[in-house]
């Protein structure tokens, strides 16, 4: 899904400011441009996430045009971040991997001291990386 984002522009004093106009509250800033785009990214996908947990509703992106138009983002730059909504989805996929026996013998023995099944153990390692 792309989300296009406001970047009020920074100076030797002041950082680029970000706003992403279709997610109300979420917002950026760096000390570069690059370092401004890179932070709006992770601020959508924290945005996403929570929206996500909450059983919330992510809404429809608007046409940078559209959002020109809004007097309040005038000199601003415009951009579009593209996120992966499927790598923030916590729906279980069953899937099928070949991993040698003495590995898996380890996976198990780790899970069990763990208290966790097999699958638990794997994602929650996973994650941790």
């Amino acid at each position: 899904m792309k989300f296009p984002i406001a970047i009020e522009p920074g100076d030797a004093n002041h950082a680029f400011g970000v706003v992403v106009p279709d997610l109300p509250g979420c917002f950026s800033a760096g000390d570069t441009l690059d370092e401004a785009v890179d932070n709006a990214k992770e601020a959508i996908e924290l945005w996403l996430e929570t929206v996500i947990d909450d059983n919330g509703v992510i809404p429809e992106s608007s046409s940078i045009s559209d959002l020109q138009a809004n007097p309040e983002f005038k000199g601003w730059v415009w951009a579009v971040i593209t996120v992966d909504i499927s790598e923030l989805s916590d729906k279980a996929e069953r899937v099928n991997i070949t991993i040698p026996a003495r590995v898996l013998r380890r996976i198990d023995a780790a899970a069990k001291e763990a208290g966790e099944s097999r699958s638990g153990y794997i994602v929650r390692r996973a994650l941790a990386a």
